[in-house]
């Protein structure tokens, strides 16, 4: 697996690393289009293309170290899995790193999201998604990826962004203040301080990389036409990253295609963009 970036290894090592990349290829409950499990290796794959000077943000983020974590979580059951990512998540929550997951698909999340809800009683999360992923249960399962923003709701307080497919299922679980539809979104920037102000102070950010129309991102494992463009997520999330606390993030739902290398280049990208305004 190596480590992301193409930097000089004492910047990968964890003794000097500020931050930790949790790379979790799982794929166990996805519906659609299979791939996830792939997600992490390919956005450190690709991670080698990219400068170390982000010219944007005039930022060289990999100075403080980025550690990319080699672990063998359990992935024999949704539960498990779960179970591990948040045992996983707690250990460097310990040891004062600010950490970023790479999935794999949604579920992973719900782990990381449980350990940080019990470092900051007050947190609320925050999803960028094509789909608002608030079922109790799907194909048996509590922790489908289809049930992720509902567990998270059983955590904090869940603000939802860029939603543009819902099933009757969901809609009782929804909360009309914290969702932000992409149909209304359109040709308006007034959602995204609206947005941010139903956070509260400490915010867990969650990117399903399908939230990106896909002209912008097409592989991924549910794409939907509608989606936000890069620079409308980049200002949303300059405004986000200066006005509250960003404790911890994951980019999912990569699965990357042979014929297709750009969609796995925006996923490392946007993970240097979220060091870089994680450092500012």
């Amino acid at each position: 697996m190596e480590y992301y970036l193409d930097m000089d290894e004492q910047y990968a090592r964890l003794e000097n690393a500020k931050y930790v990349l949790l790379p979790v290829g799982y794929d166990g409950t996805s519906t659609f289009v299979k791939g996830a499990d792939k997600g992490p290796q390919a956005i450190i794959d690709a991670s080698d293309s990219i400068e170390l000077y982000d010219v944007q943000y005039k930022a060289e983020p990999y100075l403080a170290g980025i550690h990319t974590d080699h672990f063998d979580y359990d992935f024999s059951t949704p539960d498990a899995m779960v179970a591990s990512v948040y045992q996983r998540v707690k250990h460097f929550i310990k040891a004062q790193k600010r950490i970023g997951l790479l999935g794999g698909e949604h579920s992973v999340s719900v782990g990381s999201i449980k350990a940080f809800s019990e470092k900051y009683p007050d947190l609320s999360v925050l999803q960028v998604d094509a789909h608002a992923d608030l079922r109790d249960d799907y194909h048996n399962s509590i922790y489908n990826h289809a049930c992720v923003m509902r567990r998270a709701q059983d955590y904090a307080r869940v603000v939802q962004v860029g939603i543009r497919n819902v099933c009757t299922e969901e809609m009782h679980n929804i909360v009309e203040e914290n969702i932000f539809y992409a149909h209304e979104m359109h040709n308006n920037t007034d959602w995204m301080d609206a947005a941010i102000a139903r956070l509260t102070n400490h915010v867990y950010l969650t990117i399903d990389l399908d939230g990106l129309d896909p002209s912008v991102l097409p592989s991924t494992g549910t794409p939907l036409p509608g989606g936000l463009s890069w620079y409308t997520l980049l200002t949303f999330l300059e405004k986000l990253f200066a006005s509250r606390k960003i404790v911890a993030f994951d980019i999912v739902e990569l699965c990357p295609q042979a014929y297709d290398k750009s969609s796995d280049v925006l996923a490392a990208v946007l993970v240097y963009k979220l060091l870089a305004l994680w450092e500012r």
